[in-house]
C-alpha cells in the first residue's frame, strides 16, 4: 500500500531520513488498523497521532530553515509552508477528536490523509524545492 520508493529520493540524506520515519510513523497507524479491534486503541491512537504530529513539526522546521538558507523562493516558501501548517493541524484535529468509539474509523482516516499527502507531497512540493538546493550542491 505505502512505504519508501526510490522516487521520493531527494538526494539530501538528511531530508530522505526525514522522510522514511514519516513513512514509519504511518506505517505505526497501518499496524493499528491490522489489529484485532476487540482491543481498546485509544492510548495507541492518541500517542502514534502525537508523534506523527511533533516529527512532522520538526521535519518541517528542518526543511524550511534549508530553504531559508539557500535562498529559496518567497512565494513558493510561503505555499510550501502553508502546505506543512495545513498537515499538522489535520493531525493535531485529529488526534484531539474524540473517537473512543470509533477508533478503526479513525485510524482509517488518519492513515489514508497520511500517505496520501505525504506521497503527494514529497512527489510535487519537495520536489521544487530539492531541485533548487540540488542545483546549490545541496546533497
Amino acid at each position: 500500500m505505502f512505504g519508501w520508493k526510490e522516487q521520493y529520493s531527494c538526494n539530501i540524506a538528511e531530508v530522505d531520513k526525514q522522510h522514511k520515519q514519516l513513512f514509519r510513523l504511518a506505517g505505526d497507524l497501518h499496524d493499528l488498523l491490522q489489529a484485532p479491534e476487540r482491543f481498546d486503541k485509544y492510548d495507541e491512537i492518541r500517542r502514534v497521532l502525537g508523534e506523527l504530529a511533533d516529527y512532522a513539526v520538526y521535519h518541517f522546521s528542518f526543511e524550511e530553515k534549508l530553504m531559508t538558507e539557500h535562498g529559496f523562493d518567497a512565494a513558493q516558501f510561503k505555499y510550501h509552508q502553508a502546505e506543512h501548517t495545513a498537515f499538522t493541524h489535520k493531525i493535531k484535529h485529529l488526534a484531539q477528536q474524540d473517537f473512543d468509539k470509533n477508533q478503526q474509523q479513525t485510524i482509517a482516516n488518519a492513515l489514508v490523509f497520511a500517505v496520501n499527502w505525504i506521497d503527494k507531497h514529497i512527489l510535487d512540493t519537495d520536489k521544487r524545492y530539492v531541485e533548487f538546493l540540488n542545483s546549490k550542491d545541496v546533497h
